[in-house]
């Protein structure tokens, strides 16, 4: 059975993501290191993990399987769960994929070795409503072909 898990820790669209599991009516667990209030929704999962650094990363990735959707702006962690068969999906809205994951590592990898030396300062550009427009319509989506691969 398909579950959606959110690596929760700053991630913009929870509440988005728990709407479209429970109108789908699949599970999804909301994976952080503390912090996040609980969910009182029926199917949703608070998980607390421990402080250790990819801690939600590891625990995610240990579990996300074929016919899952993962949420998260971790490039490594979507690698690892596209590797399991699941379907990532960035709360932006693009999807990860398996022909594009390994840009996306290479890409992250270029830009965390250009910020060790000071040549770039800035972040990512702010959360818009238009991202979070396309967050929902790709889980739609995605979700209904992740039901399809299980």
């Amino acid at each position: 059975m398909t579950a959606i898990y959110v690596d929760a820790d700053a991630c913009p669209v929870k509440d988005e993501a728990v709407r479209v599991a429970l109108r789908h009516r699949v599970g999804v667990f909301i994976v952080s290191n503390g912090g996040i209030r609980p969910r009182p929704e029926p199917g949703v999962e608070m998980v607390i993990v421990g402080d250790a650094l990819d801690a939600a990363d590891d625990w995610i990735a240990e579990r996300a399987r074929r016919g899952d959707v993962v949420i998260t702006n971790d490039i490594p962690l979507a690698a690892r769960a596209v590797a399991a068969g699941a379907r990532v999906v960035k709360p932006n809205g693009e999807a990860v994929t398996e022909a594009g994951v390994g840009q996306a590592l290479a890409a992250r990898n270029l830009l965390t070795g250009l910020r060790e030396a000071g040549a770039i300062t800035g972040g990512p550009p702010p959360f818009s409503k238009r991202d979070r427009s396309r967050f929902l319509d790709t889980l739609e989506t995605t979700l209904r072909a992740a039901a399809r691969d299980t």
